[in-house]
């Protein structure tokens, strides 16, 4: 499959929109995240779509909510703006209080199309990687990066891990899986 200049648009898009962000406790720029994930969504099988998507998928949730996600709709169609919908567990600020916020997303979670799931179970890889390697640099230290702590944060990536094994398995929820169980216990 080739990607169309649509996907380069969607690139310039999500560096424009996440140009001032960084990776939570450190200088990595957030697109490093964002191209992650799309290309994760690439090499497991997904499409054009899903990839943009992929870039986009915390477009709505960091960056101006609803208004983002109607000009994402406007720029990219029904179908990207569909799964970045799926993948935002906030549309305002500030969030809701965080374990009622993630308990609401985990639920409705299995129910997704396979569309979407596929780049929420790579974004929540590239998120699980990412927190692994900063644990092995900085220990116990880097589950103060997080709402939930660390029982939260592992709560939750463990949660996550069981419902993508159950709705999209194969080698990407068992990327997930190796991931998280190598969290400390």
């Amino acid at each position: 499959m080739s990607l169309s200049t649509i996907y380069d648009d969607a690139l310039v898009y999500a560096a424009q929109l996440h140009r001032s962000q960084f990776r939570k406790g450190s200088n990595v720029p957030y697109i490093a995240h964002l191209l992650s994930v799309s290309s994760r969504v690439l090499s497991a099988g997904g499409s054009e779509v899903q990839a943009i998507a992929g870039l986009l998928h915390d477009a709505a949730e960091d960056q101006g909510g609803q208004p983002i996600l109607d000009e994402i709709r406007r720029r990219f169609g029904d179908g990207v703006a569909d799964i970045v919908a799926d993948c935002t567990d906030s549309w305002v600020e500030p969030k809701p209080e965080w374990r009622p916020r993630k308990e609401a997303y985990l639920a409705k979670l299995p129910h997704k199309p396979a569309s979407s799931l596929l780049v929420s179970l790579a974004d929540k890889v590239d998120n699980a990687e990412a927190i692994a390697c900063d644990f092995a640099e900085v220990g116990d230290a880097v589950w103060q990066r997080f709402s939930g702590g660390k029982d939260g944060t592992i709560w939750y990536y463990r949660t996550l891990s069981g419902i993508f094994d159950q709705v999209l398995p194969g080698p990407l929820a068992r990327q997930l899986a190796r991931t998280v169980d190598a969290f400390p216990a």
